[in-house]
């Protein structure tokens, strides 16, 4: 009987084995990006200054520590996968990706969570050569631990912090009397007063056992100054100096308002003070309608470097109109003053400076470019992806591969509009002005087959040009679902007719600038190795704001297959 299971076992993996083999796929020679914003034409002197932001695009609500002469920072990823970036720096500006802290689908289960859901602001620490990321799975298991001797990976499953439950943002102190602590935003003690309303709390944690001990104790209720009714208070580090614990702390939403106040205590849990000139940066005190302005900072953590100086990274956002931006939240760095005992980032009225002068540490490098104006091409002729190429959550079965230089997409049912898993590889927009560009080949072989680039905000908003098949013809197509509103698989928008021969090489581009997207196919030009693009649509790419799409992700671009056969 055993090996009658064993035989039909063999069979049946033989079965979808040659399934797969069979299905449709779409293949990928190369796939290039580029952008620039403004600002990035303004030179600077690389050996005493940087850009900000150092993490341009969808890197949001930073944590950054130090080990020794060593920098290491994570980010928030939401509902993508593998998620929360973990990157190196020797230096605050240069920053390496190393690896993916939740990169096994088993760790976490994002469902078909709506993409902003999945896992917020992870707070990142180490000790005595363990490494520990704090984090929370909104909708999807509640707070967690996981721990790594390397950064660069592998992290450990998740540990559970049931304590937590209500709460976000858990942030580690290890104190210097031996104890740690874990700081989080919390429900309030009994009916929130207003919307918004949130407190924060502090626990003992046990290293060794993994799990929070003690008391929790509500240590700000609501905000700085409830009688204001300040809302979100959120995104909580502990550090120590002088003898007081300062308790730095996100506050007024993630939006325009937002903003990074901080208290302090002789105590670890408090009573706490307010600075009496919070907050310590925002820019939500300076005028609208400024020449390229930097909105919306906040959720700061600071860090000491080994010479002494202070610097935070945080948040924030480079709109092109209003409060309009695709390419999400990012990552900035700024210097901290400590004055009368409190530190300050920005001064009232301070503008986030786009060129500041460099840290005093050695000038590290970045092999993959991170701030500025700059392009990247992936050849698709290593072992595996770059670790910033991300999928819509985890996924079910394996459905991409990495075969004699290309990337090869298996076209399977699941479309961009299903809160699923679909064959989707993409790369975050890092640029207010932007151009992704593949080689691609693709012969659809059912009506509603396509394959090719996409833009995406979310699962209810984007875009994807490419190739499909409608009434036996193989053609060119641009698609846009703007909203829930909009079916699934989108609204094709009126192009050219542009036949496609079966296994040809089909070149497309999307190029983003500021509220337009053009959709451009490409010919080579004799023996250059180059490209002429011919414009085929237009369309606002407003749609791939979060002003119009919602949620705290940002606009990524990328590679598609997806299969119309039921």
């Amino acid at each position: 009987m055993r090996r009658g299971r064993a035989v039909l076992a063999a069979l049946l993996g033989a079965a979808l084995a040659g399934g797969q083999a069979c299905a449709q796929t779409a293949s990928f020679d190369r796939f290039s990006y580029a952008g620039i914003s403004p600002g990035d034409r303004a030179p600077i002197f690389e050996k005493r200054e940087y850009r900000n932001p150092i993490l341009a695009g969808f890197y949001p609500d930073p944590s950054v520590t130090r080990v020794g002469e060593d920098y290491y920072l994570v980010t928030s990823t939401f509902g993508w996968f593998p998620g929360i970036p973990v990157f190196h720096s020797r230096d605050l500006v240069h920053w390496t990706q190393i690896g993916n802290a939740i990169d096994r689908p088993e760790m976490l289960d994002f469902k078909k969570l709506g993409l902003s859901r999945g896992v917020f602001a992870p707070s990142i620490q180490a000790k005595d050569g363990i490494f520990y990321i704090l984090n929370t799975c909104v909708d999807c298991g509640g707070n967690f631990v996981i721990t790594a001797k390397d950064p660069a990976g592998p992290w450990s499953d998740p540990v559970w912090l049931p304590a937590l439950e209500g709460g976000i943002d858990p942030s580690l102190f290890f104190d210097d009397d031996g104890r740690s602590w874990i700081v989080n935003n919390g429900p309030p003690v009994g009916t929130p007063l207003y919307e918004g309303h949130r407190a924060i709390w502090v626990q003992e944690f046990d290293l060794k056992a993994r799990k929070t001990i003690g008391p929790r104790t509500l240590v700000v209720n609501g905000g700085v100054e409830i009688s204001k009714k300040p809302v979100w208070i959120e995104g909580p580090h502990i550090l120590k100096k002088d003898g007081f614990y300062y308790l730095i702390c996100a506050e007024g939403g993630t939006a325009e308002g937002h903003s990074q106040v901080v208290l302090r205590s002789r105590s670890m849990t408090g009573p706490y003070e307010p600075n009496p000139d919070n907050p310590i940066l925002t820019q939500r005190d300076l005028p609208r309608d400024r020449p390229d302005p930097i909105t919306s900072a906040g959720h700061a953590q600071l860090v000491e470097t080994q010479n002494g100086e202070w610097w935070a990274t945080f948040l924030a956002v480079r709109p092109y109109e209003g409060d309009f931006y695709n390419t999400g939240r990012e990552t900035f760095l700024m210097p901290v003053r400590w004055e009368n005992g409190w530190p300050r980032i920005t001064e009232p009225g301070q503008v986030i400076p786009r060129i500041h002068w460099l840290p005093d540490l050695p000038r590290g490098e970045a092999p993959v470019p991170t701030s500025g104006a700059f392009g990247v091409t992936d050849e698709f002729d290593g072992a595996k992806l770059p670790p910033y190429w991300m999928m819509l959550r985890n996924p079910r079965e394996h459905w991409y591969d990495l075969a004699d230089g290309k990337l090869v997409l298996r076209a399977r049912p699941e479309g961009l509009g299903d809160n699923a898993n679909p064959s989707l590889l993409a790369r975050r927009v890092q640029h207010m002005a932007a151009e992704a560009d593949t080689v691609m080949r693709f012969t659809p072989k059912h009506a509603g087959d396509l394959a090719g680039l996409v833009a995406l905000q979310n699962d209810d908003f984007w875009y994807v040009f490419g190739v499909t098949r409608t009434n036996g013809r193989i053609h060119l197509t641009a698609r846009r679902r703007g909203g829930p509103g909009d079916p699934p698989e989108g609204v094709e928008l009126p192009l050219p007719d542009h036949p496609i021969k079966p296994g040809e090489a089909v070149s497309l581009r999307i190029a983003l600038s500021g509220d337009k997207v053009t959709f451009l196919v490409g010919a080579a030009v004799g023996g250059t190795g180059l490209h002429a693009w011919t414009p085929l649509a237009m369309d606002r790419s407003n749609i791939l704001s979060t002003r119009a799409a919602g949620g705290f992700v940002g606009a990524m671009v990328g590679v598609y297959a997806h299969s119309g056969a039921k």
